[in-house]
Formats: C-alpha cells, sequence, structure tokens
C-alpha cells in the first residue's frame, strides 16, 4: 500500500517539480510510483516482453543448434550427454538444454517453448535489477535501471533469440549483485551470509549454463576491487566453507557424471573450449581489439550518453543522490557504485582481449550498466534527459528513411521481394522509436520525469521488438521450416535425410529427426571424428549410399546441385528450391 508521501511524490514527478533555475537544469524529478502503478508497469512490461516469443521461426545457427539438442535429449530420454545431429555435443553445460527439454516435455515442440528459457531469464534479470536498485540505492533507482535495461538494444534482443547468453549473463550479473549486497558494510551477520551463499549459487548455475566463465569472470572482479581498494578483509566475508560447499553441490555432479561416460569430455570441454578458444583464431570469430566499443554503443541505445556519465561518476566517486534512509550506506567503505563499474570494466576488457569475439559475450555487462545509468537518471535535468530522448527520435527517424534502401543489398541468396516484405518492419520500429523518443522529450521538459523514462523505454523495447518480428519475413532463407513442410509428409521413420555440402541447423529440429551430413562438418568437426560411422565424407560416398536406398531425400546448396546435376539427375526429382537450397527426393524404381 503507497503512502501518502510516495503518491504526493509520484504526484509531483508527474506535474513536474517547480524550480527557480532555467528550464534546461531543472531537474528531471523522479519520483517512486505508488505500487498499483508499479503492478501496471510490471504487467505491462511482462506482456511486451513474453507476447512475441513464438511469432517467428527458428532460424539457424543458433537457435536451431539449442533447438535440437533439447528435442533429442526428450527423443532419446538421455540427458547426460548433449547431442547435436545425434553427434557428441560437449562445447557447453547442460543447464539451458534440461531446461528447454523440459519445456518441450510440458507444452511440445513450439518455438516459444524453444525460445522460453532466455526470454524467462532475461525477464527475471530485469526484476532482479529492479529489486538490487531499490535495496541498495533506494526507490526510484530500482525501477529506472530495470526500464534502462529491459530497452537496451542488445538486451532486448538477446532475449527474444535462443542462445546461452542470456542465462549465463543473468546469473553471472546475480552473482555479482548478490556479492556486493553481501560486501556492503551495515549489512547484518545473517544477512550477508544468505546473500554470500546466494552468489555462491548463482555461480554454479552459471557455470552450469556456459562453463567456467561463470565463476571466473565474477572472481576476476572481486579480486581487481580488493586490490584497487587494499580492503583485504573483504575476502574474509566470502563465506568460503559453505560457498564453495554449494557451489560444488550444485555445479560439480553433471560435469563428474558426463566425464565418467564421455572420456572425450575433460579435454574437449575444458581445454578446447576454454582456454583454446579464448587464446587462438580457430573458431573464426577473430574481431580487433575495439570489436566491443560500437557493440557497446549500440547494444546501450537509447541510453548511451546516461550510461557513460553513470560510468564516470561511478569510476570518480562522485556521489549522486540517495534517499536519507540509505545515505549512511554510501558513506561507508565499500563502494557500490565502483564495484559495478569494475565489473563492467573485467566483462568489457576480457572479451576484447579474447581472440574469439561475438557481439553478445559482453551482455553480462549490462545489468551492472543499468544499475549504474538508473542512478545517473536520478541526478538528470530535463535538459539532459530531453536531448537523449531526442537523439533516440532522430535515430528513430533516420530508421524509418533509411528502411526502403534495405532492398538494395539484394544479392542472389537474398532476393529483394523478400527484403521489401522486411521494410514496412523497419518502418515501424523506427516510428516507435521516434515516437517514444519525441514523447519522452515532451515530458523531460515538462518534469514529468518517470513518464519521461518510462515512454523512452517503451519506444526503444518497441523498435527491438518489431524489428525482431519483420524478420520472420526472411525466415525462408534462414530456416528450414518450409523446407521440412515439403519432406515431412511424405517422410516415413526410417526414410534417409541427406545434406550434401551444407547444414541447416533447423533442419533436423523441423524434421524432428536427425539427418545424414556429407563432406561438410560444420562445428561437428572433432565430434565426427569421434563417431565417424554417422557421416558420409565425400560424394562418391553419398552416390554409393543414395544408389543404395530404395526411397531417400536430399537438400543440396545450389551451386553444388547445379554441378551434380548431370550425374543424379536420373535418379532424382527435384521436389523445391530456394535462393539457398534445393530439395530432392530419388525416383521410383
Amino acid at each position: 500500500m503507497a503512502s501518502n508521501a510516495d503518491i504526493l511524490a509520484f504526484q509531483g514527478g508527474l506535474k513536474g517539480a517547480p524550480s527557480d533555475a532555467s528550464p534546461f537544469k531543472r531537474p528531471l524529478a523522479l519520483a517512486a510510483p505508488p505500487h498499483a502503478w508499479l503492478i501496471l508497469i510490471a504487467l505491462a512490461f511482462a506482456l511486451a516482453w513474453f507476447g512475441n516469443i513464438g511469432y517467428r521461426k527458428l532460424v539457424k545457427a543458433d537457435e536451431g543448434r539449442y533447438a535440437e539438442i533439447p528435442r533429442e535429449m526428450v527423443a532419446s530420454g538421455d540427458w547426460l550427454t548433449p547431442r547435436l545431429n545425434g553427434f557428441k555435443y560437449f562445447e557447453k553445460p547442460a543447464l539451458q538444454y534440461w531446461a528447454t527439454a523440459a519445456a518441450f516435455s510440458a507444452f511440445g515442440l513450439r518455438d516459444w517453448a524453444a525460445r522460453l528459457w532466455p526470454a524467462l531469464t532475461g525477464f527475471l534479470g530485469v526484476l532482479l535489477v529492479w529489486l538490487i536498485g531499490n535495496r541498495a540505492f533506494g526507490p526510484p533507482v530500482g525501477l529506472a535501471s530495470a526500464a534502462v535495461l529491459a530497452s537496451s538494444g542488445i538486451y532486448a534482443f538477446v532475449g527474444h533469440f535462443l542462445t546461452l547468453d542470456m542465462g549465463v549473463s543473468v546469473f553471472m550479473s546475480a552473482t555479482v549483485l548478490f556479492c556486493m549486497m553481501g560486501q556492503r558494510d551495515g549489512t547484518s551477520p545473517r544477512a550477508e551470509r544468505n546473500w554470500m551463499l546466494a552468489a555462491w549459487a548463482a555461480a554454479a548455475l552459471a557455470m552450469l549454463s556456459k562453463g567456467l566463465i561463470g565463476i571466473v569472470l565474477p572472481g576476476a572482479a572481486f579480486v581487481a576491487y580488493v586490490l584497487l581498494a587494499r580492503d583485504w578483509r573483504r575476502f574474509a566475508r566470502l563465506h568460503w566453507l559453505p560457498g564453495l560447499a554449494l557451489f560444488l553441490l550444485i555445479a560439480a555432479p553433471w560435469f563428474i557424471a558426463v566425464s565418467l561416460a564421455n572420456q572425450e569430455f575433460f579435454h574437449f570441454f575444458f581445454i578446447h573450449e576454454h582456454f583454446e578458444r579464448f587464446l587462438t583464431k580457430q573458431h573464426g570469430r577473430y574481431q580487433p581489439f575495439w570489436y566491443f566499443v560500437p557493440v557497446l554503443a549500440l547494444g546501450a541505445t537509447p541510453w548511451l550518453f546516461s550510461l557513460a556519465a553513470g560510468f564516470a561518476n561511478a569510476c570518480k566517486g562522485k556521489a549522486v543522490y540517495v534517499a536519507p534512509e540509505v545515505k549512511l550506506s554510501r558513506m561507508r567503505s565499500f563502494n557500490s557504485e565502483r564495484f559495478l563499474a569494475l565489473w563492467c570494466a573485467v566483462v568489457f576488457l576480457f572479451f576484447s582481449a579474447s581472440d574469439s569475439k561475438l557481439g553478445s559475450y559482453i551482455l553480462p555487462l549490462f545489468p551492472a550498466a543499468a544499475l549504474l545509468t538508473g542512478l545517473q537518471l536520478r541526478r538528470a535535468s530535463r535538459g539532459g534527459m530531453a536531448l537523449q530522448a531526442a537523439f533516440a527520435m532522430l535515430l528513430g527517424a533516420a530508421a524509418c528513411a533509411l528502411a526502403p534502401r534495405l532492398t538494395g543489398f539484394a544479392e542472389p541468396s537474398l532476393p529483394a521481394e523478400l527484403l521489401a516484405n522486411y521494410v514496412p518492419w523497419v518502418i515501424a520500429a523506427g516510428a516507435a522509436l521516434a515516437l517514444g523518443g519525441a514523447a519522452a522529450a515532451w515530458a523531460a521538459w515538462r518534469g514529468l520525469g518517470l513518464a519521461s523514462l518510462l515512454l523512452l523505454a517503451a519506444g526503444a523495447l518497441g523498435f527491438v521488438q518489431l524489428a525482431i518480428n519483420g524478420h520472420e519475413s526472411l525466415s525462408p532463407l534462414y530456416s528450414a521450416y518450409d523446407v521440412a513442410q515439403k519432406i515431412k509428409p511424405a517422410l516415413r521413420p526410417d526414410t534417409p535425410v541427406y545434406t550434401v555440402n551444407t547444414f541447416d541447423h533447423t533442419l533436423p529440429y523441423y524434421l524432428g529427426r536427425t539427418v545424414t551430413m556429407v563432406g561438410y562438418t560444420d562445428e561437428l568437426t572433432v565430434a565426427v571424428g569421434w563417431e565417424p560411422g554417422k557421416f558420409l565424407p565425400d560424394l562418391a560416398a553419398f552416390q554409393r549410399r543414395w544408389a543404395a536406398d530404395r526411397d531417400a531425400w536430399a537438400v543440396f546448396a545450389p551451386s553444388d546441385f547445379a554441378a551434380l546435376a548431370p550425374a543424379l539427375k536420373a535418379t532424382m526429382d527435384v521436389v523445391a528450391q530456394d535462393p539457398r537450397r534445393v530439395i530432392v527426393r530419388k525416383k521410383a524404381a
């Protein structure tokens, strides 16, 4: 129940606070809303966040891969050894596979069930920032930070795309934030112990999500803080004995069991996938050291300016306004803002130093960055917020203006007509950002702090959601759904399906069965070496197998099929083709 003081403060934020300063420099008057408004905001956000996770078909490669592995778990009943297209797949641990397999078991093989785990963990990450922001810094920092995180471009995108990055990012962020709460001076011994045990448990879940980084990166940030602050007593407050026991109890059983069942696991997972991936370019993801600078800038849109100011203030130790009841905690020795800033720096520098880079790798820094941004927004001026919102408005208008030029990127494998279908979605996305930015700028100038914040967040989230939804117009190129619909009606369980010199990760998922790979190993080169009998090494082997089959299907890349057609056309009928594949069936004898 909101108190009268809360309601008066909220109404003041809506109506604008009087000030004798110039309109540009007047404070934004960001006030915490009453509980009834919080419930409405949370429900609206939940609807916007989860409403479209089943709208699009799964696309290659990540979405197909991380749906197919759980599908095979359910089909085989083996939840210990992950497999992709029948081959052992040890690149990542099993937590997300289990969660998705459980969703498939409960709801069936549905695309929204495949995306449920990243969407759910992303949603929980927003709630986590809301909770910690209020507990550590006082309202309305929690709401401001949650709005920033939910509408940051990269966070909103990854939360609606099937990869492992959202889960591990949220669990690592929980580790860092729980540790921060446990280390704050003035925390009671019982609360300190509970927060630290929660941090150890979150680190275990992070390790089960994506490996050693789940514990190594939070540990590195903590050590770096202790060294910089020369505050050695922090080590004694980690609750090592119960913490490590809890960590091992959660994380160790699967690693032990899968190692005992598969002698290949230990070297491949811990040596190949951690040290060799980080230190070498063998995964083909080499980018320059500065690669994540534009990723961070785009990923933080539309909050980049506030994030930069909040990070700078945290590094300098510059105080921000806090509620009287929490002001004392900021005067003690543990500096929460600096700890958050240091975590952001550790994540950014660690992956920048790696020779294997993907844009989503720096996602773990965004929850902490959102908290720094929320702190900055509480001290923001009307003019500063209005300028930030106006910049978002210009970006949205630019997206609208440039959208029709997308058709200029057409090529044989990316037809202009499909790009033309995507153009209206990009225009709608740009319009959402432009309108949200314009409304937020107006509200900020009027001193309507909460309204300005939520309008800009809504416009930014709408931009991402509409752009993602529109990608469905390109799904015939990036998803095997349509191919599977052509094959499945006539496909018997014992009929082989070959993919010749190509492999679409979504094909096994949409067929509901594995396929036989020919000549192209993709990421399964090492796994094929473990089980070579499941793979055909070349076209000669394929032709021998094809000749022996009574009924069979095959998928070719168009260029390969054109070269092979003279030798094979007498034995196969072309069932369908598109710019990226040709689907054939063996002719009846």
